[in-house]
């Protein structure tokens, strides 16, 4: 008799499930069947399972679980941006959010339950982490906003943002393990080109991904360009100050090739200077950057920063342009649902 045990059936690969169905006397191609039901399908319970007979879903039922997200509530911004809140079989809430234009379709997804960094502008900063994500946690996000994507726009994912609640190289494995099962071709078969992983600046993190040679783009929030004002809003500067974040953006890109974007948020007479544009020049040349996101900020409650006037938003950018650097201004999406850079916690 097979030993009893309840394992998640999404963290078998599939030659343990085609191991498991052997053992128990059942056809080999079960397990691609199941296999497919999970990543492909999306199966959120065995009883989606509708190929396999009711005994087969009932002794898998016993045999395991599939704690797979569920949505909790969903948002619609007026701009069309959908924020979702998802529910952890452990009773715990996530968001991410569908952010819709006329050229691409982006999910911007969560690597952990709640953040550690703290950083002074972020809602989610100011939620103690619960846990990390595990990677198919990750994918049902994905998987579910790809569905949102398709009803409401009639179009699959085009991007995906790692820049939800969380920091993702603080969620190493889960992050990765996740990327490799959205692109898989027995997976979302998703090109590796078309994901951003957005951290707050983990150097040793950014080098283990030199390292793993990874395909995806790296993004770094950077939000301030000196030591000393890095240090105020972003306590993780502390040990992982610019030089050490510029060191291993470099080793990044030698050993991967892959795009490196800086994002930087405006506060309201805190970094928008020129002198804070300079500092930003200095920092962008040091790296083989190809983009610099300037991105509005959106207040929230406890947080004492504000948004500069649009002249003074303009003046930098121009200022960053006439200095060759490579400047883009994100525009804010989904702030009338709390769904906008900074603003994820759950209200």
């Amino acid at each position: 008799m097979h030993k009893k045990t309840v394992r998640n059936i999404r963290h078998l690969t599939l030659t343990d499930l085609e191991e498991f169905f052997e053992g128990m006397n059942e056809k080999k191609f079960r397990a691609r069947q199941v296999h497919e039901w999970i990543w492909q399908k999306n199966a959120m319970s065995f009883a989606d399972m509708t190929n396999l007979s009711k005994d087969l879903r009932q002794m898998l039922g016993e045999q395991f679980v599939l704690p797979a997200l569920t949505v909790d509530t969903v948002q619609h911004s007026e701009d069309g941006t959908i924020k979702s809140r998802f529910k952890t079989h452990d009773g715990h809430l996530i968001e991410g959010v569908l952010i819709p234009t006329t050229a691409r379709f982006t999910a911007c997804v969560s690597s952990q339950i709640g953040c550690s960094l703290s950083c002074k502008f972020c809602a989610t900063g100011y939620i103690e982490r619960k846990r990390n994500l595990d990677y198919d946690e990750i994918y049902d996000q994905v998987a579910i906003i790809n569905k949102q994507s398709e009803q409401e726009n009639g179009k699959k994912l085009s991007n995906i943002v790692f820049m939800g609640m969380g920091e993702p190289l603080l969620n190493y494995k889960n992050v990765l393990k996740a990327i490799e099962r959205i692109t898989a071709a027995d997976g979302m078969a998703m090109s590796p080109k078309r994901i951003t992983v957005s951290t707050a600046g983990v150097a040793k993190g950014i080098r283990q991904l030199g390292d793993d040679m990874v395909k995806f783009k790296l993004a770094l929030s950077l939000h301030a360009a000196t030591d000393a004002k890095r240090h105020e809003i972003m306590p993780i500067n502390d040990s992982n100050n610019i030089k050490a974040l510029v060191d291993a953006l470099n080793y990044f890109y030698k050993k991967t090739g892959n795009e490196i974007t800086f994002e930087y948020i405006l506060f309201k007479n805190f970094n928008d200077s020129l002198e804070d544009a300079d500092a930003l020049i200095k920092v962008y040349r040091q790296v083989p950057a190809d983009l610099v996101n300037i991105i509005e900020y959106n207040p929230i409650d406890f947080a004492r920063f504000e948004k500069p006037e649009e002249q003074k938003v303009m003046a930098f950018m121009d200022y960053l342009s006439k200095h060759r650097v490579n400047v883009r201004l994100r525009k804010s999406r989904g702030k009338d649902i709390d769904a906008a850079c900074g603003q994820l916690a759950n209200k």
